[in-house]
C-alpha cells in the first residue's frame, strides 16, 4: 500500500498547495531582493548577512546553506567585511577554522532587512493571530516531515 501511495497522482487541493507555496516563495524572494537593495546590498550579500544574524558560521557551512561554492562565498563576506557588517574569527573549537560573524552594524541591517519585508506585513497582516499560529505550525510540520 505504501507503494501504491508513491506512484499515485498527487490530488487537486495538494497540487494547488504546492502552486501556492510556489507562489509565496516567488513573492518572498522578490521583496527579499527589493529590502535588499534598499540597503545597498545584493541577494546574495543579503541572505549570507542574515543567516550569520542568528549565528556565527564557517565559510564551508555558509557556502552548503547558500548552495554555491566556497569561493563565492569569500567573495561576499569580503565585500561585507569592507562595509563593516561581517568580520572572520578563529573558530574556538579549531582555530585553523574562520567563522565568518556579524557585528553590531551588521546585526543592525540583517535586522532593517527583515523589518523593511513588505511580504511580512502585507499578506500575513490579513490574518488572524490564530491563523498565523496555525500557518506557522502547519509549515513546521510539513518541513519536520521532510527531513
Amino acid at each position: 500500500m505504501a507503494s501504491d501511495q508513491k506512484t499515485r497522482r498527487p490530488d487537486a487541493v495538494t497540487m494547488d498547495v504546492v502552486e501556492l507555496i510556489g507562489d509565496v516563495v516567488a513573492r518572498y524572494h522578490e521583496d527579499f531582493d527589493v529590502a535588499a537593495a534598499d540597503h545597498a546590498l545584493t541577494g546574495a550579500q543579503a541572505r549570507l548577512l542574515s543567516l550569520l544574524s542568528l549565528q556565527p558560521l564557517p565559510m564551508r557551512k555558509l557556502a552548503q546553506k547558500l548552495k554555491c561554492e566556497p569561493s563565492n562565498v569569500t567573495g561576499i563576506v569580503d565585500r561585507l567585511e569592507s562595509r563593516g557588517l561581517v568580520e572572520r574569527r578563529p573558530d574556538p573549537n579549531d582555530r585553523r577554522v574562520k567563522l565568518a560573524v556579524t557585528t553590531d552594524e551588521g546585526r543592525r541591517v540583517a535586522r532593517g532587512l527583515r523589518e523593511s519585508l513588505r511580504f511580512a506585513r502585507e499578506p500575513l497582516a490579513g490574518l488572524s493571530g490564530d491563523e498565523r499560529v496555525t500557518l506557522r505550525d502547519l509549515l513546521r510540520r510539513m518541513l519536520e516531515s521532510g527531513q
